[in-house]
């Protein structure tokens, strides 16, 4: 069986490497000189600066992909677990370090609000309930027939699934900060808490289970071992072309064609790539789109873009932790805005990540390496990227010298900046979107992109836009869904 993967973020490379332990000729292409996808890495002037991920939960299902091959993940990958798994700053700037900690999280709690003591151990449990059905029970099984989705249907309605993140949370929760913090997971994965299905409240509790780690090196030095893995076990990798068309006899997969002409042949495409992009642009409309799948296509909403601002500094700031949560003042009316309104509001919330907090290897000696990661309008918003960017870059840096970073523009000697234009060009994700379609309920498992193409044989996807969904657990669950209809 000869099987092409296009390509190799954390999808498609465990996709790459499931099959080829099924025994497939395996090929992987990605039009990039290197492997990684939302997960490549900036090297600049002594700085490394992960483009994507950062926060690994989940990691035996890393490992899983190296045991298949019956080798030790230790001697390709380092992850290190972190004690402090994120620092919230409170619009009163108050602040609160939340951790896997019970007894060290459940006094920070009763410091702002005691009655939210008992009601945050009750949302951990309800959240447990959601994890063992939606994650270890639906989270790697396929979704492509209507009636399994059908049966599922009363478990979901009795895990709340109608609700959102945000009002599962406040049915537990009273105080607004902790409401707040205990509903931003979705935002990890492309959803406004107050509208993603509460399926995803599962996060909650996942990163509980087993904590929340950091790749030493950078998450580019997982994707550097899944190479070296590649390699050894003899999939094919070709990088810096892409995949111009997906070939297909009637609605049969047979290869693809490359932009070097090159056409090569195969029983089985699989797609890292966005679903949306794929059929709109990788096959031509060769399909006879049935009205169901029509209407399916045209109906989705799609995730926010991001802002990321990249910088190093000649000073190290201590004070910062590996992963910080900046809230804005109008928490709600600024995700109205991105979600909704599709427009700007300069009462941003944002994301801080100081890897050099945990790995000196990530910045030169006596100096510090940061991402900031701001959520922001997708390119449905029309916003001119090439005007609005170096304003949003001021905003930024303005934002974190008062909430955190004194006298920062004086000490960045290193930065640049991607916008939602380099997600649509780069990674061609329609509209420019960060994390693919939204996780809604209406868009979630049977109703998000089939793992089989609905339309074509010998089709398949793996990644953000298909089940279950986006974010490194997520996406490496897709190839295990792929493992069990391929």
């Amino acid at each position: 069986m000869n099987s092409i993967v296009v390509g190799s973020g954390f999808g498609g490379i465990a996709a790459a490497l499931r099959l080829k332990a099924k025994g497939h000729q395996v090929t992987l292409v990605e039009k990039h000189p290197d492997l990684g996808g939302r997960a490549r890495v900036f090297k600049k002037n002594g700085f490394t600066y992960d483009g994507g991920p950062t926060v690994i939960t989940a990691p035996y299902l890393i490992d899983e992909l190296f045991k298949l091959f019956k080798k030790d993940p230790k001697n390709y990958i380092e992850l290190s677990p972190l004690k402090i798994w994120y620092q919230f700053i409170f619009e009163d700037n108050s602040k609160f370090n939340y951790s896997g900690d019970e007894t060290e999280m459940k006094k920070q709690i009763a410091e702002i609000s005691k009655d939210d003591v008992e009601g945050y151990e009750k949302l951990v449990n309800f959240t447990k309930k959601i994890f063992d059905k939606g994650f270890l029970e639906l989270a790697d099984v396929p979704f492509d027939k209507p009636f399994f989705m059908m049966r599922q249907l009363p478990s979901l309605l009795k895990l709340k699934s109608y609700k959102s993140v945000y009002s599962l949370v406040s049915s537990f929760i009273k105080n607004e900060k902790l409401r707040r913090m205990l509903s931003m997971h979705p935002l990890l994965v492309g959803g406004n808490p107050f509208t993603t299905t509460s399926i995803y409240g599962l996060i909650l509790y996942l990163e509980k289970k087993w904590g929340i780690h950091y790749s030493m090196g950078g998450t580019g030095n997982i994707i550097k071992g899944f190479e070296k893995l590649m390699n050894e076990v003899d999939i094919k990798i070709i990088k810096g072309h892409e995949v111009e068309k997906i070939i297909s006899s009637g609605n049969k997969i047979t290869g693809v064609r490359l932009d070097n002409n090159t056409n090569i042949l195969a029983d089985n495409v699989i797609c890292n790539a966005d679903p949306p992009a794929v059929y709109e642009k990788l096959l031509n409309g060769n399909s006879k789109n049935s009205i169901m799948f029509k209407w399916k296509r045209e109906r989705m909403e799609y995730s926010m873009g991001l802002f990321v601002y990249y910088f190093g500094t000649k000073k190290t700031y201590q004070n910062v932790e590996h992963h910080t949560i900046k809230f804005g003042n109008k928490y709600k009316e600024h995700l109205d805005d991105i979600f909704e309104n599709k427009k700007l509001n300069d009462d941003i919330s944002y994301y801080l990540h100081r890897p050099s907090a945990t790995d000196k290897t990530m910045a030169p000696a006596g100096q510090d390496c940061f991402y900031v990661l701001v959520p922001v309008p997708n390119n449905q918003s029309k916003i001119n990227w090439s005007i609005q960017g170096e304003k949003m870059k001021n905003l930024v840096i303005e934002k974190m010298e008062k909430d955190l970073m004194p006298n920062l523009r004086e000490n960045i000697v290193e930065d640049f900046y991607l916008t939602p234009d380099y997600f649509e060009k780069d990674l061609n994700t329609k509209y420019g979107s960060g994390f693919s379609i939204q996780p809604k309920f209406t868009q979630s498992a049977y109703f998000r992109f089939h793992n089989k193409s609905e339309m074509y044989d010998g089709l398949y996807f793996v990644g953000a836009g298909t089940h279950p969904g986006a974010g490194v657990p997520g996406v490496l669950s897709s190839a295990k869904v792929l493992d069990k209809i391929l």
